[in-house]
Parts: structure tokens; C-alpha cells; sequence
């Protein structure tokens, strides 16, 4: 299953940002294990004295970034499974300013983040094999909109390269 076999019908606008930012040859399994090994990659290289960094006063510092991703893919891997799961209960939003100050990320190693990470990611990867197409396929409401299992899985590999390129251009 690819990006280009989604339908703009199975997401929100808002994250075509995101979804135009996999490549549309790559497959979800794919992009899925390679795309934990570019953030892992990523944040390793990281000088240990940059991690607090902030560009602004009012922005999150790296260590909040990734503690985003890490937050962010759980809901979307909640949504996926609820989804999938042929549940047609509508989700709700999320936050995701109020779920930085609560996580304490500055207060975490770079260890235990990566920890968090690769263990939030490892068990997106088993859910995923875990569905076939149809399951994928399956349409549901989150945030007041349409999403389909498959969108909010590709959502969150756009999601993850959209925060990496953020880092490099405004904290690196």
C-alpha cells in the first residue's frame, strides 16, 4: 500500500502537508521502518547541549519535538486501530501544546525518549501488520472529519519528516 492509493476523501486537508511529504513510491511497511530509522538516526546526532534548544522564547526545544512525535503517533496509532477496527464511534482531537508542559520531555535523556519512541513505534509496526486492506481501508471521524486507517498510518510518516525538517532549518 502507497501514499498514492490514498483518497484526498480519507483526510482532512489540513494534513495534506503531511501526507505530501512521503513519497508517494513508498510503502507503508517501508516507510514505517525506514522512517524510524532516519528519526533515530536523527536525534542520536544531535549534540547533547542542543537538545534544550529553543529558536524562540515561546517554541518547544528538540527534546519537545520528539516528545510530539512520540505523543502524536500514539493518537494516530489509537485512531488507526480504532479505525480498523471498523469502530464508528467519532474520535476527538488533541492538543498537542497541552500535552508538552505534562511530559516533562526536558526533564527526560535523549536515552529514555528514544527508548519511548522506538517501543510507541515498534508497536505501530505490529498493528499494521496485524491489518490487511480492508481494515486499512476502513473510514471513521476524527477531529470532526473523515480518516481512514491508512491516512492517519501515512499521516504520521509525513508528520515525523515535517518535524525533522523544522529542526534543520530553525534549530541546527
Amino acid at each position: 500500500m502507497k501514499v498514492s492509493d490514498l483518497n484526498p476523501s480519507e483526510y482532512n486537508i489540513y494534513y495534506k502537508t503531511y501526507i505530501d511529504k512521503v513519497s508517494k513510491e513508498v510503502n507503508l511497511m517501508d516507510g514505517f521502518i525506514n522512517g524510524q530509522n532516519n528519526i533515530l538516526k536523527f536525534f542520536k546526532d544531535i549534540p547533547e547541549d542542543k537538545l534544550g534548544y529553543r529558536y524562540a522564547k515561546d517554541k518547544w526545544s528538540i527534546k519537545e519535538v520528539l516528545q510530539h512525535i512520540i505523543d502524536t503517533e500514539r493518537v494516530f496509532m489509537y485512531r488507526c486501530f480504532r479505525i480498523a477496527r471498523h469502530d464508528s464511534t467519532p474520535l476527538v482531537g488533541f492538543e498537542q501544546d497541552d500535552f508538552i508542559k505534562p511530559s516533562r520531555a526536558d526533564e527526560k535523556s535523549l536515552k529514555l525518549l528514544i527508548e519511548e519512541y522506538q517501543s510507541v513505534r515498534q508497536s505501530f509496526i505490529v498493528l499494521l501488520k496485524s491489518l490487511n486492506n480492508v481494515d486499512l481501508q476502513c473510514l471513521g471521524h476524527a477531529s470532526g472529519n473523515p480518516l481512514s486507517a491508512r491516512a492517519a498510518a501515512f499521516i504520521i510518516l509525513g508528520h515525523e519528516i515535517h518535524h525533522i525538517e523544522v529542526i534543520k532549518n530553525r534549530y541546527l
